[in-house]
């Protein structure tokens, strides 16, 4: 159902729109809920992995596969979102991913064994994976150009609160009831948002038909893949003899499938056939901003993994205690999303790129003085300070990179945003508990305990994230404001076809 007043993803000189009709606006707000019920799901389990290794009798490297398989069949679709989006129309996949969502949390909830759980999560992820770029997709369609801030703004509350309060509600959640009811509460939901999109929810876009490139899916699953799989294995093997040999051999795989699958999609692009248009790159604030929004991500998910393990492992903290230490800084980046997107409406990137940058900066650096007398307030006031700085970039990051885009590139950047951000979290969460194991490991070597040697390896990695931090600052500089209206004339096409 298209008509004058809705709006395609796709079309050369399509004009952008004035304003959001109501229709618009219902559309926008069920795909932001949802979006934030399915991405909570990325980092719910990982304070729940004791709970399973108790009830299913398996090893920690086993439970650690309920997270792993998520990342990894993350990261092997979303990259094809961008191809899928422009084909398929906007209810339908709706539809399709909160279908694949509740049928897998369903089976979760059900599951009488790992083998089980495992399945249901790898379907879990595979609608999680689809409703991101859908979301983007959608928001920079419908949206008028001076006012995308605002709404990007409820974006960035998706995207950065959903994974911080997965632990909290968690460790809620585990304290009174059985771990299946992490899945239980969820599904009803899901359901209630399927049903509603099956009702209301009406298309936005024309679909427009074109062949699969079957080699450039295998080539995508096996780069993506490889990537997430080698980095996310790091952690772990780094304490195992041999271990990152294990690790490597994957990320190597993933390195060359990368190679491969740029060289094909450079060609396919040539006529307009590509998987993951890479034209997006030819925008230097695209390529800017996707570069910070992969410091940011590495920032956020290395946080979320270390600091529940130093407040539980050398403050004595417990899940819950934990869960609720670090709930101020997500609602934080809840609450200011929406003024950071006006003020990027009115004044553009740099305003809030550069001291959230340096926000981030110094929160990252203040990590770094945490040691096993640490009071519990600093850690919070430290968390809440990187939160303040991260709810300042994700806006601005999201809004300029896309919305330096021609149109029929909306759903190619959105899936590339949401590929970045995978990588991206699996690469922070590999350095920050690679780094934080060996020098664990060589403390434990000079005959510290178990809980000086865990300070030691929480403090090296929290330097190593803090060098990183300081290369976000002149990157931040470089942002620049999208225009106020964006058309193909904004980028020539011998410019676009430059990086074929």
């Amino acid at each position: 159902m298209t008509g004058p007043d809705l709006p395609t993803t796709g079309g050369a000189g399509r004009p952008e729109p004035e304003t959001m009709t109501a229709r618009d606006r219902r559309t926008v707000v069920l795909l932001l809920v949802s979006t934030f019920v399915v991405i909570l799901n990325e980092t719910v389990m990982g304070v729940a992995l004791p709970h399973l290794m108790s009830d299913l009798s398996i090893t920690a490297s086993t439970a650690q596969w309920v997270t792993t398989a998520f990342m990894l069949t993350m990261a092997v679709v979303i990259p094809i979102t961008g191809f899928v989006i422009q084909r398929i129309t906007t209810r339908a996949t709706f539809l399709a991913a909160m279908s694949l969502f509740s049928l897998g949390t369903l089976v979760c909830a059900l599951a009488p064994g790992f083998a089980v759980l495992l399945l249901g999560r790898v379907v879990q992820a595979s609608g999680t994976a689809i409703m991101l770029p859908l979301l983007m997709t959608t928001v920079m369609t419908v949206t008028p150009p001076a006012s995308r801030g605002r709404t990007m703004g409820n974006i960035s509350v998706v995207i950065s609160v959903a994974p911080a309060l997965g632990p909290t509600l968690s460790g809620l959640v585990l304290s009174v009831l059985d771990w299946r009811w992490l899945f239980g509460l969820v599904l009803p939901v899901a359901l209630g948002a399927l049903a509603l999109g099956a009702a209301r929810l009406q298309n936005l876009t024309e679909p427009r038909h074109a062949r699969v490139d079957v080699v450039s899916v295998v080539l995508s699953a096996i780069a993506f893949g490889g990537l997430v799989y080698g980095l996310s294995r790091f952690g772990e093997a780094s304490g195992e003899a041999g271990g990152l040999v294990g690790a490597w051999t994957p990320v190597v795989v993933g390195v060359v499938g990368l190679a491969l699958f740029v060289a094909r999609q450079r060609r396919l692009q040539r006529s307009d056939a590509a998987l993951l248009d890479l034209r997006t790159f030819a925008s230097p604030t695209f390529s800017v901003a996707v570069g910070l929004m992969a410091v940011s991500m590495m920032a956020l998910f290395g946080t979320i993994i270390l600091l529940p393990i130093y407040t539980q492992g050398v403050l004595g903290l417990d899940a819950l205690g934990t869960g609720l230490l670090l709930l101020p800084g997500g609602l934080l980046m809840g609450l200011v999303a929406p003024t950071v997107g006006r003020i990027y409406d009115r004044s553009g990137p740099r305003v809030l790129l550069v001291p959230g940058t340096v926000v981030v900066s110094a929160a990252a650096w203040t990590l770094t003085t945490f040691d096993a007398a640490t009071s519990s307030w600093l850690v919070l006031g430290t968390h809440v300070l990187l939160s303040a700085g991260l709810a300042l970039m994700f806006t601005p990051l999201f809004t300029a990179s896309l919305g330096s885009l021609r149109p029929q590139l909306y759903s190619h950047g959105s899936a590339v945003v949401g590929t970045v951000q995978q990588v991206a979290g699996a690469a922070g969460t590999a350095l920050f508990v690679t780094v934080m194991t060996a020098q664990g490991a060589v403390l434990t070597e000079q005959g510290a305990d178990v809980l000086e040697a865990t300070a030691g390896g929480v403090h090296a990695a929290f330097v190593v994230g803090a060098v990183i931090s300081l290369l976000a600052i002149p990157a931040a500089f470089a942002v620049r404001a999208t225009p106020a209206a964006n058309t193909v004339d904004d980028h020539p096409r011998d410019m676009v076809d430059s990086v074929a």
